[in-house]
């Protein structure tokens, strides 16, 4: 039996039959994943191995065109107004060996400089690794409705993030700051966890039984965080603050801190998006083109997982960017693996910059939680795949 998540009675797909073929849906996965969620079965839409490397090209240039914008948009919109031109200048003055004059005053500079301009990088860097996993954890598990948070990454987090405020290490921000140390550190606890005990009661159906320990994990890690909240009302707030998610930077201290893991994670994701094509046909069939589908799945979904604990880590918890991006790459630009995870980065990154503007500026001069903006934009297009995938299934 393959570790695929086929249930015994189900019969495989060895190739797919249509261009309009798509997964059955089991229920949505997130942080705290139902028990429902893991019946999926395998969803291997087809995939064109061969699809030609200039389509590609052209739709990475048009990420590369999201990001820019939505960059020179974050470090024009607050506030202090600053003149598009000048803002952008004073932008490419942030690369090495540029040196234009902007016409901005000190202050305006050093407005973007230390304030807009880290905030800015931040979100592209957590919204890439977010969706980018999540492409990954949809391509590596062929559950479409699986994310970043399967193995118990945030509730993981959570817990390191809650039991270092309320000892009051620190607030959150800054890169040797504790808070997302401990966040770090909480997540990596939760996922190796889930890999020791999918390892332990290892079956045939391997993909499953290490769903089924992620979802112990989490709910265990769930369990631990929310007794600890009852324990310390008085730091409700500052915990909630974290759990909903933000993108407050003090310099360039955070991007600093997740950007060698965005960089590592992110290469190795990109070699692992053409094996993970070949997964999509069928784990016996993978295995007969000389491909190993458990050490690639395990892999994959190990760095995956990195990366969101990453993010996370600095960023709090952003619900539905590992799923909404992932889809709606899809929806555009076709099901192969190896576009999806490099456009997963692309545009899942211009996505949370782009978010970030709008929970800083749409109560100003509160600021609303980033988590709290993508669930209102995530919800509706969860519902939608859910509406899709049934509509094709029932076809």
């Amino acid at each position: 039996m393959s570790s695929t998540g086929l249930s015994p009675s189900q019969p495989r797909q060895a190739q797919p039959s249509s261009a309009g073929q798509s997964a059955s849906v089991a229920g949505p996965v997130d942080s705290a994943p139902s028990a429902n969620s893991v019946e999926h079965v395998d969803s291997a839409q087809p995939v064109n191995l061969g699809q030609p490397a200039r389509l590609l090209i052209r739709h990475i240039l048009f990420g590369l065109a999201a990001v820019f914008v939505a960059a020179v948009v974050g470090v024009l919109v607050g506030p202090v107004a600053i003149a598009p031109h000048r803002g952008i200048t004073e932008l490419f003055n942030l690369l090495p060996l540029v040196d234009f004059d902007s016409g901005l005053s000190t202050i305006q500079s050093a407005i973007i400089a230390e304030i807009r301009a880290p905030r800015m990088v931040l979100g592209l860097l957590v919204g890439g690794m977010l969706a980018m996993s999540g492409a990954v954890f949809q391509g590596a598990l062929r559950n479409p409705l699986a994310d970043s948070y399967l193995l118990g990454v945030a509730a993981g987090a959570g817990v390191g993030a809650t039991l270092a405020i309320i000892s009051e290490s620190g607030d959150g921000s800054g890169a040797l700051d504790v808070v997302p140390l401990a966040a770090f550190a909480g997540a990596l606890l939760a996922v190796t966890s889930a890999f020791v005990l999918g390892s332990v009661f290892r079956t045939p159906e391997s993909g499953l039984t290490l769903i089924l320990a992620g979802i112990a994990v989490a709910s265990f890690f769930t369990a631990v965080q929310t007794y600890i909240q009852m324990r310390e009302v008085e730091s409700l707030r500052s915990i909630y603050s974290w759990l909903l998610g933000r993108l407050s930077t003090a310099g360039w201290g955070e991007v600093t801190l997740v950007a060698p893991y965005a960089l590592a994670c992110g290469l190795v994701m990109l070699v692992l998006s053409g094996p993970l094509d070949v997964l999509a046909v069928g784990d016996e069939e993978a295995a007969s083109l000389g491909v190993h589908p458990r050490r690639i799945r395990v892999a994959a979904l190990s760095v995956a997982s990195l990366a969101a604990a990453a993010a996370v880590a600095v960023s709090g918890l952003i619900g539905f960017v590992g799923l909404v991006v992932p889809h709606a790459v899809r929806l555009v630009f076709g099901v192969s693996n190896r576009v999806v995870v490099p456009l997963s980065l692309l545009f899942g990154a211009a996505f949370l910059a782009l978010m970030d503007v709008i929970a800083r500026t749409a109560n100003s001069p509160a600021e609303l939680p980033i988590g709290v903006v993508t669930a209102f934009l995530g919800a509706p297009f969860f519902l939608y795949i859910l509406h899709r995938h049934g509509r094709n299934v029932s076809a």
